[in-house]
């Protein structure tokens, strides 16, 4: 059973969607949102969210977009997977900032709602049956063991590595070149200091990264193209394409 919530701002749409969900094979829980707002609020995890790009700013002063930021800034809880509605093909980059696994053009088609649906659900259950990977460090004589979708990103210091953690930071002993090449599927050393874990970032410029916790991070200029090259290949890769 997979739990998949409907945010768009039009009853017809979301009652469209529905059908096209219920049509495939696939036990499922829905909740339906009108606004960002409402979606905001329900502290329910998902694991699929349909999001309407072009929501209709409520109260919460929020768009689809800005909806989707707020919830890869949330420390806790189940990251969900999401696939953006839209009726215009110049947002695609903007759903790839936020980490979208994919987006539907309106008015959907049905075989390509399928197709997506099908791969959405398989990473989901993907991600359920797999344990996350971790990083095992020693510090002090003891070993600490820290999962790597804990990790926002690694500092590096007078021969030292700080661990910049949800919950915290840790620093122990390392090199953090050793560390760029254990880790380099996931994160990417965007300055001789830092190097940060691609899921969590929210945006950046030709100067700076912005991580979803709202830190801003120093991106070298000799770092820059192949820092947006590894980032796209990094979205693409979770999105399966």
């Amino acid at each position: 059973m997979i739990k998949i919530a409907i945010c768009d701002d039009e009853a017809n749409i979301r009652a469209y969607l529905i059908s096209l969900i219920r049509a495939q094979s696939c036990p499922c829980e829905i909740v339906e949102y009108a606004s960002a707002g409402d979606c905001l609020a329900d502290t329910q995890e998902i694991d699929l969210l349909f999001l309407d790009i072009e929501l209709t700013t409520d109260r919460s002063g929020l768009d689809g977009m800005a909806l989707a930021r707020k919830i890869r800034e949330r420390a806790t809880g189940t990251q969900p997977v999401i696939i953006f509605v839209t009726g215009y093909e110049r947002y695609v980059f903007d759903a790839f900032d936020v980490g979208a696994f994919q987006y539907l053009l309106k008015p959907v088609d049905e075989e390509k709602f399928a197709k997506v649906f099908s791969r959405a659900v398989a990473q989901i259950g993907t991600a359920r049956e797999k344990p996350g990977r971790v990083l095992t460090l020693q510090s002090a004589n003891t070993s600490k063991t820290v999962p790597l979708d804990s990790i926002y990103y690694i500092e590096s210091s007078n021969h030292k590595v700080e661990l910049h953690l949800k919950n915290g930071e840790f620093a122990c002993y390392a090199k953090i070149g050793d560390l760029e090449l254990e880790l380099q599927d996931q994160f990417f050393r965007i300055h001789k200091g830092y190097l940060v874990n691609l899921s969590y970032v929210a945006g950046y410029s030709k100067t700076e990264v912005t991580l979803t916790n709202g830190e801003r991070l120093l991106l070298s200029k000799y770092k820059y193209q192949d820092f947006v090259k590894a980032y796209l290949h990094f979205l693409k890769k979770g999105a399966g394409l």
